[in-house]
């Protein structure tokens, strides 16, 4: 590897570690990155100068001696723009370094089919606002995008959203062009994102193996292993929410099966087994269903109980596939899961193999209805943090 790939390799690591850590020592950074002192310094005095990271002395140690000097994001200088398109929310939000939520706009999308041309011209003005408040002297560096499909990598194609009917529709490249930023928007999976945001700065911080099941109208998943998500020869992999669990006598599914995973346990599953009208969905009904639950109404415990056999059995079929250290439960099933759990860790005590079992944690996902945001937000950050002063170079010219 030639000298300046080595240095922006090492820029590159070093501001990761600081993005998704916080703050941290110079020598913490040396032992962790195994640079000596005098590089890291190097490494650290560059990217301070080019705002992204800034040097202070830490709190009183109490210990003789020069203290390190403690490297935390610089929260002024650079931000992203993230959007994220959910079955029934439109989002968008201004990122700093960090992971701080500096601003952010939020409006209801109607279940009106496929609805590109309102789902980007909403973002694109969303965009452009969270762009005109920004600090004048402030940089973006990025665009990321979350949405409930299956999307084409490099282009932000979505092949196939199911719930929605979109087929083929360019998300990406329309809501780069509506933005007029010049910068390309980089579109993934909500699940996958929703993955990687949890095992980055949610529930699953530290684990190398981890599946997170998010929960909308349907079902979708990610899968980490070894740290780096799994995503397919064709960058559709993962699509937890089709698995069949009920091949013989199961919901019919609006990919054209039968008995899939989010047939069985997404959101019209949960209403109809509880009794719930037709013109009664979204997540203010799944909590109703949830909260009459909690409070002892037995139509609203037995659906939770039914949805969360299947689910459990799902859940069960993953780790027996993948051994995970972690499941995390997001969107509607963190909603879902308090009152699901038994049969959950019922089905698992069946039918997962004891070595696989016995040392998996069930969570919820600790980053709520932000964790496809966060996932976003991180995409858009992916190109700084592969090259930090070569992209900010590219930006401010």
């Amino acid at each position: 590897m030639a000298q300046e790939e080595i240095h922006r390799h090492n820029a590159g690591k070093l501001l990761r570690h600081v993005h998704l850590g916080g703050a941290v020592s110079r020598t913490a950074l040396a032992e962790r990155m195994r640079l000596n002192r005098s590089t890291i310094m190097a490494l650290t005095t560059e990217l301070a100068t080019a705002g992204l990271v800034r040097e202070e002395l830490p709190a009183d140690t109490g210990r003789a001696g020069r203290p390190s000097l403690v490297v935390r994001p610089d929260s002024g200088q650079v931000y992203v723009l993230a959007f994220d398109v959910a079955v029934d929310r439109l989002v968008a939000a201004r990122v700093a370094l960090g992971g701080i939520m500096l601003d952010r706009r939020e409006a209801v999308r109607p279940r009106a089919g496929a609805d590109l041309d309102r789902v980007v011209e909403v973002l694109a003005r969303f965009g452009r606002q969270l762009h005109r408040t920004a600090p004048p002297d402030s940089v973006c560096v990025g665009v990321g995008a979350s949405y409930c499909g299956m999307i084409r990598p490099g282009d932000g194609m979505v092949r196939f959203g199911p719930d929605m009917g979109w087929v083929d529709q360019a998300f990406g490249t329309e809501l780069g062009r509506r933005l007029g930023l010049g910068l390309p928007v980089s579109v993934g999976n909500e699940a996958h994102l929703g993955a990687l945001a949890e095992q980055q700065r949610g529930a699953g911080a530290g684990f190398q193996n981890l599946i997170y099941l998010h929960g909308d109208v349907g079902v979708g998943g990610g899968i980490i292993v070894g740290g780096k998500l799994l995503d397919g020869d064709g960058g559709y992999g993962c699509e937890l929410g089709h698995m069949v669990v009920n091949p013989y006598n199961g919901r019919p599914c609006g990919c054209g099966s039968h008995g899939c995973l989010e047939a069985e346990v997404g959101e019209r599953a949960l209403l109809d087994a509880a009794g719930r009208p037709a013109d009664q969905f979204g997540r203010d009904a799944v909590r109703a269903v949830v909260d009459d639950a909690d409070r002892g109404d037995p139509a609203a415990q037995e659906a939770l109980h039914q949805v969360g056999d299947w689910l459990g059995i799902g859940v069960a079929n993953l780790i027996n596939l993948f051994n995970p250290g972690m499941v995390v439960f997001g969107g509607m099933l963190r909603d879902m899961y308090p009152g699901a759990a038994a049969q959950v860790r019922a089905r698992i005590a069946a039918n997962v193999l004891p070595v696989a079992r016995e040392r998996v944690r069930l969570r919820t996902s600790a980053l709520g209805d932000d964790a496809t945001l966060v996932g976003a937000a991180e995409l858009g950050f992916s190109d700084l943090l592969a090259d930090p002063l070569g992209v900010l170079t590219r930006t401010t010219r």
